[in-house]
């Protein structure tokens, strides 16, 4: 599959701007609530119209606002799941699903398009039931089939697992991963979830009050997320200002010390980030003087709070996670860091 956004929307006092382009597999949009996921997923789909610019899909112009294309979304051979299924609760799984193809009038075309999505979707046992006697992980399914009778170029998911139970989420996660390697489709998936989108995404592009921060295949961007906001976004706690003193050193102002790094530090950044996980008291560089300041206890994780020595009062702790098997009797006195776990990152201009 190959995709290509570029669009604006005015909406008050919003404005959307999203560009990117994607050549297949799982694109993921993350990013928090209102900066214009979702918009920009029922922009491609065609229930929304953009102000300006153009959607490509493998070639074929979907919109173009110069040329005055713009498709109907039954024209565009996108399937839209929807955050809540949108399952009709009077119909069976059978009618749910034949929905999708109510302009076919071939019956036994139907047929064997319906038995095709429920053998794939693992649906055969449940047709005769109603949306009701579905758990949530059925539902979806369901939902997914009625997109998928219709044979869609690409799958647009918005925000699939918000519907689910906690404790449900990661399982069905697995199964959607499962699923979408099996059928082979290409997909866009909104998500303000960070475990969402490692678990499922091949890329992912993060979002920012209607732009696109940054977009990169989904472990790079963990590594290198480049920006505060996307670095937030990715789950690292310890984020600070930071000032270029060398070509590969930083200092940080509110933990009053300098830090090396492995990356060159470019004349744009601003800030450094160093995930919870990646202290370390046998590091051989960035080793300072410590002192204990807190804790909590998660199910398998400590999280240990601490401060360098000359941190000023009103500074923030750093956060340390460590696996419950791994804490050490007593804190040291002294944590450092790898030169190569510091995260170079620039603020939004």
């Amino acid at each position: 599959m190959s995709l290509y956004v570029d669009i604006e929307k005015k909406l008050g006092d919003f404005n959307l701007k999203a560009k990117f382009d994607t050549d297949g597999g799982v694109m993921g949009l993350l990013g928090a609530s209102g900066c214009g996921k979702s918009y920009t997923l029922k922009c491609i789909a065609g229930i929304e119209k953009p102000d300006r610019g153009k959607i490509i899909l493998n070639g074929e112009v979907l919109f173009d606002s110069e040329r005055k294309i713009d498709l109907k979304p039954q024209q565009r051979g996108v399937g839209y799941l929807f955050q809540n299924y949108a399952l009709f609760p009077n119909m069976t799984v059978k009618q749910n699903i034949l929905c999708g193809l109510f302009k076919e009038k071939d019956k036994s075309l139907k047929k064997q398009e319906l038995n095709r999505v429920a053998a794939m979707l693992q649906l055969e046992d449940l047709l005769n039931h109603r949306p009701h006697q579905l758990s949530g992980g059925q539902a979806q399914r369901v939902a997914m089939a009625r997109i998928l009778v219709n044979k869609p170029r690409v799958l647009l998911l918005d925000e699939p697992f918000s519907a689910l139970d906690g404790h449900l989420r990661e399982q069905i996660q697995m199964q959607m991963k499962i699923l979408l390697k099996d059928i082979g489709y290409d997909v866009i998936m909104v998500t303000h979830s960070r475990d969402e989108a490692y678990h499922l995404c091949d890329r992912i592009a993060v979002m920012n009050e209607g732009e696109i921060v940054v977009c990169k295949e989904t472990k790079a961007l963990f590594a290198e997320p480049e920006y505060v906001h996307a670095a937030r976004l990715t789950g690292c706690k310890n984020i600070v200002a930071a000032q270029r003193i060398g070509e590969n050193e930083v200092f940080v102002p509110e933990w009053g010390i300098k830090l090396k790094t492995s990356s060159p530090v470019e004349k744009d950044i601003s800030a450094i980030g160093i995930r919870a996980h990646y202290f370390n008291v046998k590091a051989a560089e960035n080793q300072y003087q410590v002192e204990y300041t807190g804790e909590m206890e998660e199910p398998f994780e400590w999280i240990l709070r601490f401060r360098y020595k000359n941190q000023p009062k009103e500074s923030k702790d750093i956060w340390w996670r460590m696996a419950k098997d791994k804490r050490l009797q007593r804190f040291p006195d002294t944590i450092g860091v790898n030169p190569k776990n510091i995260l170079l990152l620039k603020n939004l201009s």
